[in-house]
């Protein structure tokens, strides 16, 4: 959205309009837009107004209702933090007695927000002219918040009475590119860490898929995941570092229930295929810590290098899927497809690790015929390519 959008959609015209519209309905959105011309609004406000409607609609996933009276861009609602993760932000920066914290990357403010609405002073800057103003918006029901246009590296925290950091550099070029060197981030990695000289009580919020040697070794490193889904890698320093340096996931349901697991610096060895199979969640996976759970199930890994955990007995765990192991044999599409046909199976569920083989092509292949279901899995055991036949327990 470009600055004339902008203004178009904040006068009393296009505010009584966005406000006004039903919600957003895909399949009628071109009636609608053609409706709203011929009543007189000017095509480009109605344009806008729609685009706003149908990003409220998408933003109700991450934000709730909150979403309903905010406004949006793509790339930032792209890279804005869900609600339920930043409630927990907010609380960790208030469990640590920090008093005021300035968000130097506000993008579009759902972290300023959840700061706010913890009574927490918050000064939320960023570098885009345009995103500040939608920012201030956003922000507008919050007198605890103040939005600037500006760099946010350049702040006096000292004479803004700063005492906590928050930052969620982007990590997206101009054309929408992934950036996945940390010093290509904007701003740099290094620059954001270099603040803990200044304020020691550093938070930022990061992909998950930085590798853990990318990592300050004083860091508290967490990934998080919300309902199974990978949404973040948060870093936390000093006394926002409440469980001390280490990794740990985080698992967050859709209502912010949670459950944590810590590196425990547990080790597993590889064995054979028991009678359930362990999927860990995904932030497990990424914190490095599926040792932990094959610990917790009193199991082992399939291979040194795949993260699937195996056991005999079934013990349940919050940290990973459990499946029941039906049937195993040596991948080979000619056997499988043999397999499938005599059990008159016509639907399979593909999961793999491990293995090149691409789960659509592999289903075309299989020439399915039946009113069967199987959920087969596609992995290595103890360095051989193999299918391991399943059934989700429960």
């Amino acid at each position: 959205m470009d600055s004339a959008g902008l203004a178009q959609l904040l006068s009393p015209e296009g505010w009584a309009l966005l406000s006004a519209l039903p919600p957003y309905d895909p399949d009628r959105a071109m009636a609608l837009s053609e409706r709203l011309r011929k009543d007189g609004f000017d095509a480009d406000l109605v344009a806008a107004a729609l685009t706003q409607s149908r990003l409220r609609a998408k933003a109700h996933d991450k934000l709730g209702e909150f979403a309903d009276g905010m406004l949006f861009t793509p790339a930032g609602l792209e890279q804005a933090t869900r609600l339920v993760v930043a409630a927990r932000h907010a609380r960790r920066y208030r469990a640590a007695g920090v008093r005021k914290v300035a968000d130097i990357t506000c993008g579009l403010g759902a972290d300023a927000i959840t700061l706010a609405g913890v009574g927490l002073p918050v000064l939320a800057v960023d570098a885009d002219e345009t995103t500040a103003a939608l920012a201030t918006v956003n922000l507008r029901h919050f007198p605890e918040a103040e939005v600037r246009h500006g760099d946010g590296l350049r702040v006096d925290f000292a004479a803004e009475g700063i005492d906590g950091i928050y930052a969620d550099p982007a990590r997206r070029s101009g054309s929408g590119a992934r950036r996945h060197d940390p010093a290509a981030y904007s701003p740099p990695l290094d620059d954001v860490l270099a603040l803990r000289a200044r304020v020691p009580a550093l938070g930022m919020k990061l992909g998950p898929g930085v590798p853990h040697a990318a990592l300050p070794p004083e860091a508290e490193a967490q990934w998080v995941s919300v309902a199974g889904d990978v949404v973040e890698l948060g870093l936390w320093f000093g006394p926002l570092a409440a469980n001390g340096p280490g990794r740990s996931a985080l698992l967050l349901t859709a209502d912010g229930d949670a459950v944590q697991l810590r590196d425990t610096g547990a080790r597993a060895e590889a064995g054979a295929v028991g009678d359930y199979l362990y999927e860990p969640d995904g932030a497990v996976i990424r914190a490095g810590l599926v040792a932990e759970v094959a610990a917790e199930v009193r199991g082992r890994l399939l291979d040194p290098t795949i993260a699937y955990v195996t056991a005999d007995p079934l013990h349940p765990t919050p940290f990973a899927t459990p499946y029941r192991v039906l049937d195993r044999m040596p991948f080979g599409l000619k056997r499988l497809k043999a397999y499938l046909r005599e059990r008159g199976v016509g639907v399979v569920t593909i999961k793999k690790r491990g293995t090149a083989v691409v789960p659509e092509q592999l289903r075309r292949q299989l020439d399915l015929r039946g009113d069967a279901e199987a959920t087969l899995v596609l992995t290595r055991v103890a360095g051989q390519q193999q299918v391991l036949v399943v059934e989700p327990v429960g």
